[in-house]
């Protein structure tokens, strides 16, 4: 029997798609392989990739002037990648930083020019989002790079920022779930893991004028425009597969609009229960607070651990905050039901009633 999973990362996937894939699993039609099994330039992967792409394109209303790329090495090859694309030596580029995600991103672009910080919330642990009023914004900056939403302190972005250059985005755990304004951006990038497949695949948007300024001479793999002209290498197939699947899901629910008025009466609910007593109590301030991961804390950390071990017993999983933070996380992404919040919330009113 499936648990009710609130993992941060790889998180839980959509039944429909786990079923679909179990049924192909062995044999994808008119194959007589498995999907696994099957060379990455056959016409059927190369219609799967397609399809991927098309969907893509029609949830988030992208036009030709984007490249949507496969790529490996998750979220932490970009923090690199794109700095070393856009950053000249002699350039400088603008970063927040709202966690450990960007604070790593903010290192690895150190390497390849100058950085600005334009603001931290690093002050009271991770737990705002910096208002946009307080930036410091390096003159001539060539992108800013921001992380929507931040898995392990529970805050996200209310909306894009709004500055002169292109935005960077980090998106991996909110990618999918509400609209983007495109117009925003010069690239997009997020891990596959969080709302769109499972681990393996990093989906890369990077807008073509944004593509044309890279640096000159980088090295083949490195460089955005290899894999934008054409399918240089062996992709994550299997990855790439599910996220299809994940991808058709979505659409037949509706698309983004859909998603995102689940994802906003799911987090309602939780954070709901949370606010109605004392007992337990947010980590991420109100006006910061993520609609894909709740952290919270109980009374002590005692109460936390049996929180967590009797979750468990009740089905209810990976519960556990980020291993240097403790407390409480439950990571309610897009495939995440309605139903396995109603079933934490249900466990919270008996766990405070019984040692409330």
């Amino acid at each position: 029997m499936r648990g009710h999973n609130f993992s941060a990362g790889p998180g839980t996937l959509p039944t429909a798609v786990m079923e679909a894939v179990r049924d192909e699993l062995l044999e994808y039609p008119n194959t007589g392989a498995s999907i696994i099994e099957i060379s990455h330039r056959s016409p059927q992967y190369t219609a799967v990739a397609a399809s991927a792409r098309a969907l893509l394109r029609k949830l988030l209303g992208l036009g030709e002037e984007w490249h949507i790329l496969f790529l490996q090495g998750g979220a932490s090859t970009q923090f690199y990648q794109v700095a070393h694309n856009f950053l000249p030596s002699d350039g400088v580029a603008t970063y927040v930083n709202t966690g450990n995600w960007s604070t790593k991103a903010i290192a690895e672009a150190r390497r390849y020019g100058g950085v600005q910080v334009a603001a931290s919330s690093e002050d009271a642990q991770f737990s705002y989002i910096p208002s946009e009023a307080s930036w410091d914004v390096a003159e001539g900056s060539v992108y800013l790079h921001y992380t929507s939403n931040n898995t392990i302190f529970g805050t996200q972005y209310r909306s894009e920022p709004t500055v002169s250059m292109p935005l960077v985005c980090d998106a991996s755990s909110d990618f999918l779930s509400r609209p983007l304004d495109l117009d925003r951006y010069g690239l997009i990038y997020a891990g596959a893991q969080k709302n769109i497949g499972p681990a393996g695949a990093t989906v890369v948007l990077v807008r073509d004028d944004f593509l044309q300024t890279r640096r000159p001479d980088l090295p083949t793999m490195m460089d955005y425009g290899t894999h934008a002209a054409k399918l240089f290498n062996t992709p994550p197939v299997f990855a790439v597969y599910m996220v299809e699947k994940v991808l058709r899901w979505l659409d037949d629910l509706g698309g983004i609009p859909a998603i995102q008025a689940v994802n906003q009466q799911k987090a309602d609910l939780l954070y709901g229960r949370i606010d109605r007593t004392d007992f337990y109590s947010s980590t991420a301030r109100a006006d910061s607070r993520s609609l894909m991961n709740v952290t919270f804390r109980l009374p002590s950390p005692e109460l936390d651990a049996q929180f967590i071990a009797e979750a468990k017993a009740n089905d209810l999983l990976n519960l556990k905050g980020y291993r240097t933070v403790g407390g409480i996380r439950a990571s309610i992404y897009n495939a995440c039901p309605l139903a396995a919040v109603e079933a934490l919330v249900s466990f919270m009113d008996d766990f405070e009633a019984a040692n409330g």
